[in-house]
């Protein structure tokens, strides 16, 4: 008997209607986290020239979708959620709006000296490293940075100077500030961020965010509809090994990026641990998917430190909140990733 070399690939059929209802969102998002190789769907297009997934050219009460517009299909339910609704984005147009032209309006106003960050920066969306770094007397504000919504201070960590900015929670909060930093001369971002672990019981540590599912609003606007955003192949490669020997361990997996850290329901949480999501946040897939649009190198590490406030004692970091681990974690980043 011959067996057959041909790969098997895994499809998906109408989103992954064996997972949730057909051409759901909620569909495909579970197919991604079961790592499904391809995703098929339906598309319609709609009056206004955007598109649904749906199956057939008309809804369960019969009216044609084709002659529907956004706002009518918004109210259509499948099963316990909204249509999937697609919008004619056109994504490689640039924007009007720069972030070069927002700080350079911000430093005239502010009468601010001229100046670039690190090439290395920091997004510390909780604020207990740079808290930690100025109460141990480490950080120094830098003059120049003209973004209205934060401060950025400068540290020096394993002989290179490296630019933090602390409390940007949040997906489209770290995004306006990762292309302000762009803008500024950072060349490397690395997003340090509390999370909540999901699925069996973990060891309390880090983890480096492979891949971030898209459940929130930012990443929409930089890449077309999909399930995840990822770690660019060539900084995934760059990093592997790097955590070795540190006294906190450091994994590598997916994470949820969610919008909604209060309609973290167990319905959803449920989900996500049967496809093997480590933890849920709030700026990966974001960040990630700016990084792809841009070019940019970006790296999400998540803090896995808590159980989402179900635990007697939650929310615990351990010695200096935790900002010397992430601090060690940093440097390792910094150290194996060529800006050349």
């Amino acid at each position: 008997m011959t067996l057959s070399t041909h790969t098997v690939l895994v499809e998906a059929h109408a989103g992954g209607d064996l997972l949730a209802a057909a051409n759901s969102w909620s569909a495909i998002v579970a197919s991604a986290a079961a790592r499904a190789d391809r995703i098929e769907l339906d598309l319609r297009r709609t009056a206004d020239g955007g598109f649904v997934l749906l199956r057939g050219e008309r809804l369960a009460d019969g009216r044609l979708v084709a002659e529907l517009g956004r706002r009518e299909l918004e109210q259509v339910r499948v099963g316990d959620e909204p249509l999937a609704l697609l919008s004619d984005k056109r994504y490689g147009d640039p924007s009007v709006f720069q972030p070069a032209a927002l700080l350079r309006h911000a430093r005239r106003q502010r009468q601010l000296p001229d100046g670039d960050v690190p090439p290395v920066c920091l997004l510390d969306p909780d604020g207990d490293i740079v808290r930690h770094l100025r109460r141990t007397g480490r950080a120094r504000a830098l003059p120049s940075w003209a973004c209205y919504h934060t401060e950025l201070d400068l540290f020096e960590l394993g002989g290179r100077e490296i630019g933090v900015v602390g409390g940007a929670v949040g997906a489209s909060f770290a995004v306006l500030i990762a292309e302000q930093l762009a803008a500024s001369g950072c060349e490397l971002l690395v997003s340090i961020t509390s999370a909540g672990r999901i699925g069996p019981p973990r060891a309390a540590g880090f983890l480096l965010i492979d891949r971030a599912l898209r459940d929130e609003g930012t990443s929409h606007h930089y890449l077309p509809p999909g399930a995840d955003a990822a770690l660019s192949a060539d900084l995934a490669d760059s990093l592997a090994d790097a955590f070795q020997g540190l006294s906190s361990p450091v994994e590598t997996g997916t994470s949820w990026t969610t919008d909604a850290p209060f309609r973290e329901t167990r319905h959803a949480i449920d989900t996500h641990a049967r496809a093997g999501v480590a933890c849920v946040e709030m700026e990966a897939a974001a960040l990630y998917a700016y990084a792809q649009a841009r070019g940019r190198r970006v790296v999400c590490i998540a803090h896995l430190t808590n159980e989402m406030g179900e635990g007697a004692i939650d929310f615990e970091k351990g010695v200096a909140d935790g900002a010397d681990d992430a601090l060690a974690v940093l440097e390792r980043v910094a150290d194996r990733i060529d800006l050349r």
